[in-house]
This record gives C-alpha cells, structure tokens and sequence, in this order.
C-alpha cells in the first residue's frame, strides 16, 4: 500500500503552531517513504465555519515550505477534499445507514431540552457530568428504547434525529500506536457518540473513518488530545471496513506553555507577548487580530525547523535543520511521548541563527518591504560609495545582530536614511576643543581621500589619532553616534566605506553643530 498521509484541520481560524508541527511530521514521513500528503478540510460544523479560514490554511503552508500533493487547491482521484461536498454525494448517510441495519448505531431523537433534562436528572457526585451510554440510553428517546413501529412513525414524521455508535460495555479495545506502543481502553467509559447529525453532516467521528478508508490513508498522525476517541475510531473501522485496513496511528505529544502546566493557547501567546498562528489572523466575527510567526519576522526555515524540535531530536545533540536534512534524519521513533514545553527565547534563537545562516538575498524582499513600510528607501543610490546590490551588502554586515526581520529597521536604516535624532547625551560628557578640532580635520581628510575602503579609511583615522594624541577608543564611540544616531551598529569603518564620502562628511558636520550647541 503506498503510503498517504493527511492534515484534516477545521476551518474555524487561525493555524496554531500545533497544527503545523503536525502537518510537518506528516510532511516528513511522506517525503521520507515517497509518499503522498492530502490536506483535507474538515468542515463538518458548518456553525463554526469561519470564511477565509480555509485560504489562510492553504497560504500558511505555502509560507512554511509544507505544499500538499493534493487538496482543496489541488485535486487529485480521492477528491472531493472538503467535507460538505463529500456528504453532498450521500458518503456519509451510506456509512451510517450500514451501521444501522447492522445494529452498530441507532436513531436517537432527543431535543436538546431532554438532553440538557438527563445532564441535570442523573447528575451525582460521583457523576457529575451524565453521559449518553450504555446506562442512561434505555432512559432516552431512541430507537433502542422505542418500538419500531414508534421509531418508523418518527421518521415518516421528518422528526429530528442524529444517529449515534452503539458503544458495548464490557470490552476491550487496542491498538499499536506508533509513538506509544500498545493502547489499551476498556468501553464502559466511552459514550454512544453521535455520528450522523441532525442536518445530515457527519461529526469527525465518522467523518475521518469514512475518509481515510477512501482516501486509502496509510497513516493518520494526530494531537494526544484525540486518544480518548481512538475506541470509538477503532470500533467503527471494525465495523465498517475491518481493522486490517485502518491507517496506522502515531498520537502526538502537546505543545506546552512555557511553564509547563497544559496546552499552549492563543490567550498565552497574547498575555506573553508571542505569537502561536503561523501568520497573522482576524477573526473575521469578533475582529479580534492575532499575530503571526510570519509577521512578527520568523524566516520560514526558522519556523520549521524550531517545530520539528518541538518534540524530536535525532539523538546527536544537532539542532539546526534544512527541511532536507528532517526528511533524510526524522524518526518516529524519535518522538517524544511527553509534551514540549515551548520557549520564545529559543524560538528566536533559531531565527538568529537561520539569518545568519542564509544569504541576504534569500530575505532581502521581505526585509524590503518592512523598510518601505517605515518609509525608509533601500534602492542603491548613485553617487560616491554606492555600489551595486549595497542593500544586500548591508544586510549580510548586520546579520548576526539581528533575531528577527524587523530588527534590521535599527540595525541597517540609517544606512539609507539619516538618524533622526543623535543621541548627544552619550557625546558630550567627555567632549573637549581637542575632539572638537580632530573631527573638524577629519571632515577635511575624508574630502581629500584618494582611497575609501574600510581598511584604509581606520588606518588614516588611526594615524590622526595618534598625531592628535588621542586615543582612538575615545574617538570611535563619538563618530559611531554621529553616523547613526546610537551606540550600535557594525565595524565603524564599514559604515563609512558604505555610507561614502558625500553623506559620510554631511552627518559628521550635522553631528558636531549639535553637539557644539
């Protein structure tokens, strides 16, 4: 069986980075045993259906690297890929209808005030949330409890109905998960969950067996959190299909709050002041915005690879990934079954090091367009110092101070805009006549300078220094501040030699009215 791996998001908002992490697992496993990855929408509930939802998914994947062979976007033989137009071609009733007439599931026509009426009926302090099972279904309105005659009426009748599995106690069901080895549950604690609702849509319960049979899924990678319906899962792949063709399993770990103490959500990200969608995302109900990866300045590269990590390691101590290197070293065996706590600071860190690691020109657009964003132009202008491709040369110079792409703003803007303010409060302390009369020399040296390079230009600021008597350390912070307006920035000279002699002389001049005042 060729192997096929799927990621079945709902279109309900936002990608969380969970989400993505799944995805890439399930990307890497396909690429590694040349294999197909679906993406599918599981749209189900059409009352949580959020428009644009589904386009934001396909775009988020795009961005990480991560393209489906097939999907909404890209139809292949196991289409439709969306759910509502699967049950459009009557797939689900069928399935449900099989159950039925083998009596694996039933009719339950109970409103939600008889429901909520059960919840608040049966409740004890043993049991404080009733279930619909095996114990309280011959109390309900079903066709378990009706006769058929009744049940037939009902139905004539176009009453409302869902359809739920008919849960056994008393039995034992397992399973080998990929990650965990054997799974063992017992039924008495599983309630008779709804497969078919009332509208005619399946719930995920059927919905995903269905589909992964069709699809012919090899392998269904999914969060933890699902393990509790994995009986439920199993029972209808034996039931439906036999077990021998359900997908082998692997339920992933969580990601974790950086304390530790449950599962990272969106509400942390806000109160901490990080990111967990792939990209930005408005809800577009409530308008209420969320922050992306993407937006706050992560490199694709960073992203995956800080994921995959999220949870694996290949048992070297390497944390640096192409996606290439994940496809060649990624295990399963090799993911952990416990959560992952995740660290912004580290997050960052892995961006640091892929904007070091990467040639300036494999970000230079994005870093483009947030400096046309702040109005700052980044076109190499003619005149003296500018050479072609300087805005690659001065993003590749200020590389290894940056941790995300908007730190280039103040790491490399006043290479293409002069400093609005000059910060002379760091100058004047220790300025003097001496200083004062170096620097007025200096602007007349670099208009008589044959040569600008970066190394000549300290070795002439250097031989000044020393006929003036000056330390050169003493002369160095001051000219750091009047070319860009702080303490920071590169090698001194390699500003010079970029900035040229024009702008160069222009800024010192500004500077020393300033700090002359």
């Amino acid at each position: 069986m060729k192997v096929r791996l799927r990621f079945a998001p709902s279109p309900t908002g936002g990608l969380h980075l969970g989400g993505v992490r799944t995805v890439l697992y399930n990307y890497l496993f396909a690429r590694q045993n040349d294999g197909d990855f679906v993406l599918r929408i599981e749209d189900t509930d059409q009352s949580r259906y959020v428009p644009g939802a589904e386009e934001y998914i396909i775009e988020s994947l795009r961005w990480a690297g991560l393209e489906p062979d097939e999907g909404p976007h890209k139809p292949g033989k196991y289409g439709p890929y969306r759910q509502s137009e699967r049950k459009a071609q009557g797939l689900y009733q069928k399935y449900a209808q099989q159950l039925l007439d083998q009596g694996n599931a039933y009719y339950a026509f109970d409103t939600p005030e008889e429901l909520e009426t059960m919840r608040e009926k049966f409740k004890t302090a043993e049991n404080p949330s009733p279930q619909y099972n095996h114990i309280l279904r011959h109390r309900m309105r079903n066709s378990l409890h009706l006769d058929q005659d009744e049940t037939k009426r009902l139905l004539e009748a176009g009453t409302p109905y869902v359809i739920r599995i008919r849960m056994e106690p008393g039995q034992t069901v397992q399973f080998t998960d990929m990650i965990r080895g054997e799974v063992t549950f017992q039924t008495d604690g599983v309630d008779d969950k709804v497969l078919l609702k009332a509208d005619g849509m399946p719930t995920y319960h059927l919905a995903v067996v269905v589909d992964d049979f069709l699809m012919e899924i090899s392998h269904a990678f999914r969060g933890e959190e699902w393990l509790p319906s994995a009986p439920v899962h199993i029972l209808l792949w034996r039931y439906l299909f036999g077990e021998d063709k359900m997908p082998q399993w692997a339920h992933l770990p969580l990601i974790l709050k950086p304390d530790g103490n449950g599962k990272l959500s969106k509400r942390d990200g806000d109160r901490l002041g990080f990111p967990v969608f792939s990209m930005n995302w408005t809800d577009p109900r409530t308008g209420e915005p969320a922050t992306g990866f993407r937006e706050t300045g992560f490199l694709p590269e960073a992203f995956v690879n800080l994921l995959a990590m999220l949870g694996w390691n290949d048992g070297t101590g390497q944390e640096l990934f192409t996606l290439d290197e994940l496809i060649e070293k990624f295990s399963m065996e090799r993911v952990h079954k416990g959560g992952a706590k995740f660290d912004f600071e580290k997050a960052k860190w892995f961006n640091h090091e892929w904007i070091k690691k990467l040639p300036a020109a494999a970000y230079r657009h994005n870093v483009a367009e947030l400096f046309a964003a702040q109005g700052i132009p980044t076109d190499d202008a003619p005149g003296a110092g500018a050479t072609h491709g300087k805005f690659e040369r001065v993003l590749e110079l200020v590389k290894e101070r940056c941790h995300l792409l908007p730190d280039f703003i103040q790491q490399a803007g006043f290479f293409f805009q002069a400093p609005t303010t000059i910060d002379t409060a760091a100058v004047k302390p220790k300025w003097n006549d001496a200083k004062n009369q170096f620097f007025a020399e200096l602007v007349r040296q670099l208009q008589l300078a044959e040569t600008w390079d970066a190394h000549t230009l300290e070795n002439n600021f250097k031989e000044m220094a020393a006929a003036a008597t000056i330390k050169p350390g003493d002369l160095l912070m001051p000219l750091r501040v009047m070319l860009v307006g702080g303490k920071f920035g590169p090698h001194v000279f390699d500003i010079v030699e970029i900035l040229g002699r024009e702008e160069t002389i222009h800024r010192i001049k500004s500077a020393l009215k300033l700090i002359n005042d």
